[in-house]
């Protein structure tokens, strides 16, 4: 999750560079031996409502590095990037301290965006801390990075409605950290509660993934995979 209150990350752009930047398949392929396959949308492809025809984000840095310019972001001599105004264009990325393979992830990601440019610098929290006040008063000004489970056909209200939006008016409840809104996921959210006609469902569901996709409410990383000794 991006804090999108932050002016860096309102611009869609950003959103995609970090994207392309991220060489997703390689992480998938030299941490979890490819059973990590790299993630399209919040919903796996195991589900029945999984819809495999969104824009996608391979690798790309050459596309990366065009965003990032058509963003005002230019690179200098050294390589780091600024904007018109001197301002380096920094990354604080945050995530559960002590998590070996979350904290491997994010070096792979903070060399893949140093490559771009773009300084990272890495803030890890212990859980309680970065799941209390951190990311539930939305304390963080760049991204965390987490892992959840949901349940097959699991209407994400909880996560990208802008009702869900954890704040002091609502006692911090919701787990849409990024604080994402879009009235139109809002209307679909909202009607994926109550429309059962199975075509009707299918197509709010596909709408649902292809705005995911194309906005980018979070940066998704990888499909989950547990292991399990029975």
């Amino acid at each position: 999750d991006l804090n999108l209150d932050q002016p860096v990350f309102k611009d869609l752009r950003m959103r995609q560079a970090l994207m392309y930047g991220m060489n997703r398949e390689t992480i998938n392929r030299t941490l979890f031996d490819g059973k990590q396959p790299v993630a399209a949308t919040d919903v796996n492809p195991l589900d029945t409502v999984y819809d495999a025809d969104v824009r996608r984000y391979d690798y790309d840095p050459a596309i990366a590095a065009k965003l990032l310019d058509d963003a005002g972001w230019s690179a200098g001599a050294d390589g780091s990037r600024a904007n018109a105004k001197g301002e380096k264009l920094t990354l604080t990325l945050s995530t559960t301290a002590g998590n070996k393979s979350r904290e491997v992830i994010e070096q792979a990601l903070q060399s893949d965006w140093k490559k771009l440019g773009i300084d990272v610098k890495i803030d890890n929290q212990p859980a309680r801390v970065l799941f209390g006040d951190t990311m539930r008063q939305r304390k963080f000004t760049g991204g965390v990075m987490f892992a959840w489970t949901s349940a097959p056909r699991n209407i994400p209200k909880t996560t990208l409605h802008s009702t869900m939006v954890p704040s002091a008016a609502n006692n911090y409840a919701g787990q849409n950290y990024a604080g994402y809104v879009n009235p139109r996921i809002d209307k679909i959210i909202d009607d994926l509660e109550v429309v059962d006609a199975p075509d009707a469902n299918k197509a709010l569901w596909r709408e649902l993934q292809k705005i995911y996709a194309m906005e980018l409410p979070a940066l998704p990383l990888s499909y989950r995979a547990e292991a399990y000794f029975i």
